[in-house]
């Protein structure tokens, strides 16, 4: 009796099982689980581009700031965006070789003559020299070699930028070797901006420690007289 109870129980437990499993079948839940968890997962976007903008050139931007300080009060920062934001040197065109002038022996004596006539009439306080031009100082290599005993004496005895003041007033830079007692960097700019050729004589006098005004005799002036 006990066992056919059991077996009973046994047969009514597999019905209701199968039972419950058709029924699942026919909701279909495996599929409607699927279907909820599209529908609740996050569905990513596609970022959305945005152009950059380039700043002009010489314009002024905003210093970007990270978003912790972004709600910040600050104070206006700008960084300036140009490609070129220095004044520029004077920029000289490089003498070609082939067009070197020589002066005639007649033409250099006579802008030597001429200069140290203008040396004499400046005021003696204010120590000078005469320099006449060779073809190294205005062509080339562009070194120009001043007196040693005028250096001694009177310039510093260390490498100095000195200013070249010409007649109009105009300044220009060039660099002072001590050992080697002559003008090289900033030279040949002074040099090509005026012109210079060989015969032509010019007067150095130092009106200040590291400053000398600038006479120019152009040897061309014998052919003109």
């Amino acid at each position: 009796m006990g066992a056919g109870k059991a077996l009973s129980y046994e047969e009514m437990r597999q019905k209701k099982l199968e039972e419950n499993k058709r029924k699942l079948e026919e909701l279909n839940l495996s599929h409607l689980s699927l279907v909820l968890r599209e529908a609740t997962s996050p569905k990513t976007t596609p970022t959305k581009q945005t152009k950059r903008k380039v700043p002009q050139e010489g314009g002024l931007v905003a210093v970007r700031r990270s978003d912790r300080l972004a709600n910040l009060p600050q104070q206006p920062t700008y960084r300036e965006v140009a490609s070129d934001i220095v004044e520029r040197p004077r920029s000289f065109k490089r003498r070609c070789l082939a067009d070197r002038v020589y002066a005639s022996d007649e033409a250099r004596l006579y802008a030597q003559t001429k200069a140290e006539e203008l040396e004499s009439q400046l005021d003696p306080k204010f120590p000078t020299f005469v320099k006449p031009m060779l073809q190294s100082h205005v062509t080339g290599g562009f070194w120009l070699g001043l007196p040693r005993h005028f250096c001694t004496k009177h310039l510093p005895r260390k490498d100095t930028m000195m200013t070249l003041v010409d007649e109009n007033g105009d300044e220009f830079k060039s660099l002072y070797l001590a050992p080697k007692n002559g003008l090289s960097g900033g030279w040949r700019g002074f040099s090509i901006y005026h012109e210079l050729v060989d015969g032509d004589a010019l007067i150095f006098q130092l009106i200040k420690p590291t400053t000398f005004k600038v006479y120019i005799i152009r040897a061309s002036g014998y052919d003109q007289s």
